[in-house]
């Protein structure tokens, strides 16, 4: 069997963001309670950035890291997402349009809560193992944006109190190939687990309803789940012993706390003490980004990926083991192997220096986001986006070769490079 899993992967968590905390304290939220997010900022979206533009920059430097020939070889984009735009037309078109790739390459959207970045991944890799155009590359876009819209003074509501802060917008661009430099897949080890639950759904494009005590319950249960079917697939796996670094999809940090806690007392029956070595060890290293960006949905899971391969100690090739989750619900477990010289390569996009130099946006700018947001819903037809709105925000951004849309009309929407 060929080699298959990410040639490259490049994250972007927004042009702008917020401190967490002190939203906390804005918002009067028991602080106490608020430190077991384990949150420290959330990415925040402008009017004038959506998931298209949020793809298109997380994707730009990868293909941009690739030679003309390489580039056309991308015979496949899958956008991933439960932030669309449109219920007929695919984000994926436009993502192609300005990455300027081939024509010739297969197009389409995958909508899944959370699930849809790792259901694209799996669809890749099995479009690479198929041999059908041998050499071909896929690009995968996780893309995902939340967007809280203020009423009167841009205040929230008391049912999303809690969900504001650990909310974030932001993509990851996943390049698959037979050149699996970055991470190897295991390919056929996969336990994947699902059935019906409404623990979060959108049952209209702009708004969000759930139940926060069902989706932690189901996320547990799903945890636990796919692993046992991976083990099934892959004998001998154990949890604390085949991999050395853990990545989990992150709502927010305790939630994934809460999980790992409840694997490691089921599966080896470890001690508090042995629980948070572990936690520390292997899991945190994949928080580090998640923790600075927010709950971007399908591309969560790539985001914890990313942030262990750059974050982890590799000094020798070590397996990660991969929990992706999506409410409603579908779960995998997965696994891969990252070199030292993965690790390398892969650092080079410099995720970490792009959170460091977003804007950091002060409470009364973020309150005008929130009123000002819903200047662009779901079904807009025609407008023009200010790009004056948080002036900071565009300066920061300026000479940086990013995508913002410009205006939407007729619903057709275009975008501008700043």
């Amino acid at each position: 069997m060929i080699n298959v899993g990410i040639e490259a992967m490049n994250a972007f968590g927004g042009s702008a963001y917020l401190d967490v905390m002190e939203l906390a304290q804005h918002r009067k939220l028991d602080t106490a309670r608020f430190s077991n997010l384990l949150m420290k900022e959330k990415a925040v979206a402008l009017p004038y950035e959506d998931p298209v533009s949020y793809g298109v920059n997380a994707a730009k430097p990868v293909v941009d890291s690739l030679s003309q020939a390489e580039k056309d070889r991308i015979e496949l984009l899958i956008s991933c997402t439960e932030s669309g735009i449109d219920f007929g037309k695919s984000i994926s078109t436009y993502i192609h349009h300005y990455l300027g790739l081939n024509r010739n390459c297969r197009l389409f959207e995958l909508k899944n809560a959370c699930y849809s970045g790792t259901a694209g991944l799996q669809m890749a890799i099995n479009f690479i193992l198929s041999q059908t155009s041998p050499g071909a590359k896929a690009l995968v876009v996780a893309t995902d944006i939340s967007r809280f819209i203020g009423e009167s003074g841009g205040e929230m509501t008391e049912d999303w109190s809690y969900a504001e802060p650990s909310a974030g917008a932001g993509a990851v661009a996943v390049l698959v190939s037979e050149t699996p430099y970055a991470f190897q897949v295991d390919a056929g080890a996969n336990g994947y687990y699902g059935y019906e639950v409404c623990d979060t759904c959108r049952p209209t494009p702009d708004s969000e309803a759930g139940d926060a005590d069902l989706s932690l319950l189901s996320y547990l249960d799903c945890c636990e789940n796919a692993f046992q079917e991976y083990k099934k697939r892959v004998v001998g796996a154990d949890y604390q012993q085949t991999f050395q670094y853990l990545t989990f999809h992150t709502p927010f940090g305790g939630m994934v706390k809460g999980a790992h806690r409840a694997m490691m007392r089921k599966m080896v029956k470890a001690k508090p003490p042995e629980v948070e070595e572990d936690f520390n060890q292997r899991v945190m290293p994949g928080m580090t980004y998640c923790q600075r960006v927010g709950n971007i949905m399908g591309a969560t899971s790539f985001l914890s990926l990313a942030s262990t391969i750059d974050n982890g100690r590799f000094d020798s090739p070590k397996r990660l083991g991969c929990f992706s989750y999506g409410s409603g619900c579908c779960s995998e477990f997965y696994s891969g192997v990252v070199t030292p010289q993965g690790q390398e390569r892969q650092r080079r996009f410099e995720i970490e220096k792009q959170l460091n130099e977003r804007y950091q946006l002060s409470m009364e700018e973020y309150h005008s986001i929130l009123l000002g947001s819903g200047v662009v819903r779901f079904g807009t037809r025609n407008v023009n986006l200010d790009f004056d709105f948080v002036p900071g925000v565009l300066a920061a951004s300026q000479g940086k070769g990013r995508l913002f849309l410009k205006e939407i009309k007729e619903f057709h929407r275009e975008y501008a490079w700043y």
